[in-house]
């Protein structure tokens, strides 16, 4: 009879400062990879914070995913692997995609179980519905900003005197020299120069 080689979970603690340890995540995820017979590997971002999409020690996690050493992640709770639904649904559709399953312990999520894949898949939906609704908000706010006359995009940086620049090209003065007098670059001096 063909024994069945127990499960690689990458275990996946982080805290947000140096001065927090990451102990009392491990120590729970370590029981909990024990009771289920699961053959670990831990991977740990001290120090780093949770808003930051790319961390080393989950870009540990990713890369073993994908190249299959790796069965299942398994973190504590949701905040420690993404802050955002948008994070969280593009690792969970990673997984999902390499055949790599999620637990999250504190809530109770399991992607080996029908019920967990639901809630990634309600998670999924309601990140697009987020990402549609805020794109309809800019859409709306730009066609308000141009209803109501207001200049759209990046402000100038320079404010460049027109006719004083002009009369100093004028005088014999380079790009250059004249953007020295205004205090502002050749660029912008150039762009103002410009015939309209």
């Amino acid at each position: 009879m063909k024994t069945m080689k127990p499960a690689r979970a990458g275990l996946y603690a982080r805290v947000s400062t140096e001065e927090q340890t990451p102990e009392g995540q491990l120590a729970v995820l370590r029981a909990f990879a024990t009771a289920r017979g699961w053959s670990p590997q831990e991977f740990i971002d001290h120090g780093v914070s949770g808003a930051k999409d790319r961390r080393p020690a989950l870009d540990a996690v990713l890369a073993a995913a994908r190249t299959r050493t790796l069965d299942l992640v398994v973190v504590t709770r949701l905040a420690r692997l993404a802050r955002s639904t948008r994070h969280l649904v593009t690792i969970g559709k990673e997984l999902e995609a390499l055949g790599v399953d999620l637990v999250v312990l504190d809530q109770a999520i399991d992607t080996t179980a029908p019920s967990g894949r639901l809630l990634f898949h309600v998670l999924a939906a309601i990140a697009e519905f987020e990402r549609d609704l805020i794109r309809e908000r800019v859409v709306a706010g730009l066609r308000r900003a141009r209803e109501d006359g207001r200049r759209l995009g990046r402000p100038r940086r320079h404010h460049v005197d027109v006719a004083r620049a002009t009369a100093l090209l004028k005088n014999g003065l380079s790009l250059r020299a004249v953007a020295k007098v205004l205090g502002v670059s050749h660029t912008a001096v150039a762009r103002a120069a410009r015939p309209k």
